[in-house]
């Protein structure tokens, strides 16, 4: 029996959805099953409820061989450490119970730089991992910035053709598709000759820029905008201000404005890229594949004489 959490989620979904092609009995923690697709809910089982509550993951992991763990971010958590480590608490100590015997965690790139202990998001994350290596057999993905972040720019894209950040603009980092996420957990989940605890580094096929992520949309959406993508960095303060307004605590905007900061700083850089930590999903595919048509989608597009006149 293999257990997942977030199955709704983008990364869990496609997690689940590749487990359902294998021969393991597959269990979903879910607080809604009504976002769950038939032919999910028709395939495995269903414990209704958060994997934060106590009430709920101790229960459900009775039976379980391998646990499939990521934790949203509680944008409301006074800080980061309690948004991750301090929300898995229930889950490591139901872990530990009922001897779950591997647990496979989305996490980030960081360990072991002098910024990760001031890296926000990340610094709960890595926290969070060492809670579970205390716990069992555990494996860490060790995750780049997911290239599907970029959607929540398409909007912008769309309309004024750039691509904002707080990324310097020719700081080359490495991008990795949710897609070669997915499939590495549901590897190791299948797989569990694995024991003890380490990272497993996903950084995508190559390291790229803001400009070098602008130069890509610029070719993949040539016909439908008309005119090049150009690349805008954002202050990581204006990024924390904009949490602020979308109900983020002060301490978790805060730890948005110190991802940021981090990553410019050399947070994803401790990693060296090896053929085991390359992925295969380019950014020029995921954005065809993935980010076009949803700015198609978008249309009609500004007509860009009227613009420059």
């Amino acid at each position: 029996m293999i257990a997942v959490t977030a199955p709704t989620s983008t990364i869990g979904s496609q997690v689940v959805e590749r487990l359902l092609d294998s021969e393991e009995d597959v269990r979903v923690i879910v607080r809604d099953p009504g976002r769950l697709p038939t032919a999910v809910r028709d395939r495995c089982e269903t414990v209704v409820g958060s994997h934060r509550d106590a009430a709920v993951i101790g229960p459900a992991l009775r039976g379980v061989d391998a646990l499939f763990w990521l934790m949203p971010p509680d944008l409301t958590a006074p800080d980061p450490v309690t948004a991750y480590r301090g929300a898995s608490r229930a889950g490591a100590e139901a872990v530990a119970t009922h001897g779950v015997g591997h647990v496979v965690g989305v996490s980030a790139l960081g360990r072991g730089t002098p910024v990760a202990h001031r890296a926000g998001h990340v610094t709960g994350s890595l926290a969070m991992d060492d809670l579970f290596a205390a716990a069992t057999h555990y494996r860490a993905l060790a995750n780049a910035t997911f290239m599907d972040n970029t959607l929540r720019a398409a909007a912008a894209v769309h309309a004024t053709a750039t691509l904002t950040s707080t990324t310097a603009p020719d700081h080359r980092l490495p991008l990795v598709a949710t897609r070669d996420i997915a499939d590495a957990a549901t590897g190791l989940l299948l797989d569990r000759s694995w024991t003890g605890f380490a990272e497993t580094p996903l950084l995508g096929p190559e390291d790229l820029s803001g400009n070098d992520m602008a130069a890509v949309l610029t070719e993949v959406l040539a016909d439908l905008l008309g005119r090049p993508v150009r690349y805008s960095q954002m202050d990581p303060a204006l990024a924390e201000r904009a949490m602020l307004q979308h109900g983020a605590s002060p301490g978790m905007a805060r730890a948005m404005a110190d991802m940021a900061t981090a990553k410019n700083e050399g947070l994803d850089d401790g990693v060296v890229r090896t053929p085991d930590a390359t992925t295969p999903t380019t950014f020029h595919r995921w954005c065809t594949a993935t980010l076009r048509p949803v700015i198609a989608a978008l249309g009609p597009f500004p007509d860009v004489r009227q613009e420059t006149t």
